[in-house]
Parts: structure tokens; sequence; C-alpha cells
């Protein structure tokens, strides 16, 4: 989300999506508020510091990882506070194991994703990071029935071997799609052990796998319904028959004109019908969502953004045909 107010961003969340809040990102705030900065503060015995480069390892926790810390902070205080009494499902997320590999580096300045053991260790500190978290989340927030989101923009190019070394002469290779989605079910399964309850991944870049999210025992795959081809349907299909559910962006993440709340959901409807599935279905497998995170975008775009996701979803359970 935009802007610096922790308690301002939660008030408004709390009023605007009633039946599904959420913790909210604020990366305006600096390092530590970025997703990855964020999600470094909760690493279980794993460190950073930033450079010019990005986010390098450390022997220890240095002042960024306690700002990260103590901003997460923040956010906690604010959600507890306009959460009191809440019952229901609530979102938290971080980033997903292969987008932090892709991003965090090494001492030498490579990233982890050139380091097969080492991503392995960031997988095992990730899922005890989060294990914690959780529990601290379901003890501020007792009634919610918390929902852990991973972020995995990255994970496509991590599969096609598309991210440039720190010299940029060259890429990593791919990482076998087997590794991939063990790290991820390794994840989703502590999480589910520690309370979760359920998992979704959300990637908004082009080509989501979602056979193999799906094979990685995730709940839920969060992604850009504009970027949907045809390619697509038989993995979705699937999912969704499966027992998979959908959290389709259909709102942009940027600022622009919003169409009418029906319009926006005309293409989820359009991929129900190509895909021969129930339209009784609709209510209860898709999500509405914006495509991506608002933290490019004004205050007023996106509070009118969650307002109008919320009325979009409305219109898809009164009329799924």
């Amino acid at each position: 989300m935009p802007g610096g107010d922790a308690r301002d961003t939660a008030k408004g969340v709390a009023a605007t999506v009633e039946d599904f809040p959420f913790l909210a990102e604020l990366p305006a705030r600096g390092p530590g508020a970025d997703m990855t900065g964020r999600t470094i503060g909760l690493l279980a015995e794993t460190y950073a510091h930033l450079e010019p480069s990005g986010w390098r390892v450390s022997d220890r926790p240095g002042r960024d990882t306690r700002r990260a810390r103590s901003l997460l902070g923040e956010d906690l205080d604010a959600l507890e506070e306009f959460t009191q009494g809440y019952e229901g499902p609530l979102k938290i997320q971080a980033v997903g194991p292969w987008t932090l590999a892709a991003g965090l580096e090494l001492r030498g300045g490579e990233a982890f994703l050139g380091d097969a053991g080492a991503c392995r260790h960031l997988a095992e500190s990730l899922a005890e990071g989060l294990t914690a978290h959780l529990a601290e989340v379901r003890r501020r927030v007792p009634g919610a029935a918390v929902v852990l989101q991973l972020d995995e923009p990255s994970l496509t190019a991590v599969l096609r071997g598309r991210l440039r070394t720190a010299s940029g002469y060259r890429t990593y290779p791919a990482v076998d799609r087997q590794v991939v989605r063990d790290a991820l079910a390794q994840v989703v399964e502590r999480a589910r052990a520690a309370g979760a309850a359920g998992t979704a991944v959300h990637s908004c870049a082009p080509d989501v796998p979602f056979a193999l999210l799906r094979r990685a025992g995730a709940d839920a795959v969060s992604f850009d319904a504009a970027l949907l081809t045809e390619r697509d349907d038989e993995a979705i299909g699937e999912a969704v028959e499966g027992g998979m559910r959908l959290l389709a962006g259909v709102v942009p993440g940027v600022e622009g004109p919003l169409s009418d709340p029906a319009g926006s959901v005309m293409g989820v409807r359009t991929l129900w019908r190509r895909l021969g599935l129930d339209p009784g279905l609709l209510a209860e497998s898709v999500v509405c969502t914006p495509a991506c995170g608002l933290a490019g975008a004004s205050p007023a775009y996106a509070r009118a953004a969650l307002a109008h996701v919320v009325r979009a979803a409305r219109s898809l359970a009164d009329n799924p045909e």
C-alpha cells in the first residue's frame, strides 16, 4: 500500500475489506519496509544488511535488520488495534523462498540462487521464521483464520534461468522444477503445521506455473488476470477441479480509470465458460484482488481499487454467468 502511516492504512483496510482484511506493507517508509527487507526481518538465525547492490547476508542482526523488525512491529500494532473482535480470514504475506533467493546476496555479492546449499538453508530459515510470525499474528488477532501469501514474482525467471548474475554477463542456471517444488512445499507444510488456515502463492509475471504450485500444496494462486492466455486453461481447470482457489487480479495496481465492477470480472466469467466449469463454483473458487501491489499508486487510487474489487466480487457472486 502507498504512504507511511501504519494506523491510517490498517484503519482503511479494515473498513474497506471487511471480509478479508490483510496486514499491509508500506515500502515508502524505506529500507526494511520493502518486501525483501521485511521478510529478512522474519528469518530465523539469518540476518542481512543493505549494500548499494541490495540486501546482503550478515553474521549478526544489525541496524537494518532491527529496523525491519521495528517497522513490522508497528504494522502489527496497527492491525491488532483495528481488528479487535474480528473473526474470519486475514491475509499476511512474505517473500517466497525463490524470489528471496534471487534477491538476497551471499557475502561475495552473488545471489543465494547460485548456491543450492544456501537455498536449502534459506528455505528452512524462512519456514521457521514464518512459524513464529504466524503465532504472533494469531496471538494478536485470536479470531483470525490466517492465510499466508508467499510472493514469488521471480518464480518463472528462476525456473527458466533468466536471472542475471552480479556481473550481468551471464544468468544463473534454471533451477530444477522438483527442487523448486520441494522448497515451496517445505514452507507451505510448515505454515500449515503452524496453524495457517490457507496458503497462497502470488506471481504477477506471465506464465504462472499453476501445476507446480498445486503439487507444492498451495491452497490458492494469486495472479494478474490480464496476463492469462489460453495456454493456461488446462492447468487452471485442473487446479480448480483439484480444489485450488484463484486470487484473480482484476484491477490494475497502478493509477488508471476503473471500469464498472461487472466489467472488471468479465474476463473471469469468460474463462469459466471456456473451461466448462460450473458457474455456481465461481463465488467459492475466486477471490477478486488488485493485479499486484498498490504501493506505486496514490492513496486515493489504492482506496478506490480496494473498494472496487469488493464490488466486483459481489457482482461475480450475484451474477456468475
